[in-house]
């Protein structure tokens, strides 16, 4: 019974009873059934005849605009920021200040991705992920893109870059719908960018990892995909441990003039 009609049958009943010799009490008993009406019917008339959906249910799904992104429609939206909330979680506890492979594998576990060292490449093999100068785009893409080939469109990257396999053995289903890789940056400098992430998957990064060119090159930052700095770490097992230096100077040499290298180029020059 809707509420509308309760107040209906109490304010019938009411009328029934013996009459109170107290005015008073019968005039203010007459005028709270008026206001229960007057609720019920408010009620009625915002909510609808029926009530089909709890607040948690309409609240479960995000409205289209947040999970579609138009300009790369390949971006796998929510688990992109799922992913920017982990980097928050590693800027702030100390790990990308750690030896050098913990700090990676805390790099992949912000992106969502396994650490898979031992994997064949192609089969969910992640050992490369950010331990070289050209592996270093963490990109959430849709399922249906993940098996997006190159064309040749993607310049020095082999025509076809099958990555779709790897990426569903490599990523973490807790962070959302799609996959996470450690893309090509190779093509990051051109404006837009022409690289693996933005033309093969059409999507947008999650985080980039840029070296800084300080004299050892031994600091990175985490920017995203306008290049804001999302967090830095300078690992405390020295650059003997990091990749080979000649992999982070070309790292930083790919991203130079870009969006990208902003942030890196600001800590070399405060340094």
């Amino acid at each position: 019974m809707h509420l509308s009609q309760l107040a209906a049958a109490s304010l019938i009943a009411s009328a029934s009873l013996p009459q109170v010799s107290s005015f008073a009490l019968s005039r203010s008993n007459f005028i709270s059934q008026i206001s229960l009406l007057s609720f019920a019917a408010q009620s009625s008339n915002a909510s609808g005849t029926e009530c089909n959906a709890s607040s948690t249910d309409k609240e479960a799904t995000p409205p289209l605009s947040q999970m579609y992104d138009a300009q790369y429609p390949g971006t796998a939206v929510q688990r992109l920021k799922g992913v920017h909330e982990r980097v928050k979680v590693i800027a702030a506890d100390g790990t990308l200040n750690g030896p050098w492979e913990e700090a990676r594998r805390r790099i992949l576990w912000a992106g969502g991705l396994r650490d898979l060292p031992d994997a064949a490449p192609g089969a969910g093999y992640t050992g490369h992920s950010f331990n070289d100068w050209n592996h270093v785009d963490l990109t959430t893409m849709n399922d249906e893109i993940a098996d997006n080939q190159n064309d040749g469109s993607v310049k020095g990257i082999a025509v076809g870059n099958r990555l779709g396999n790897g990426i569903r053995v490599a990523s973490l289903p807790e962070l959302g719908s799609g996959g996470s890789w450690s893309t090509c940056a190779m093509g990051c400098n051109q404006d837009p960018p022409n690289d693996v992430a933005h033309i093969q998957f059409r999507s947008r990064i999650a985080f980039k990892l840029v070296w800084v060119p300080n004299e050892q090159y031994d600091t990175f930052v985490l920017v995203d995909d306008d290049g804001k700095l999302l967090a830095k770490g300078k690992p405390s097992d020295g650059p003997d441990a990091l990749p080979h230096l000649r992999e982070r100077m070309m790292n930083f040499k790919i991203m130079e003039g870009s969006k990208y290298a902003s942030a890196a180029e600001q800590i070399a020059k405060e340094a």
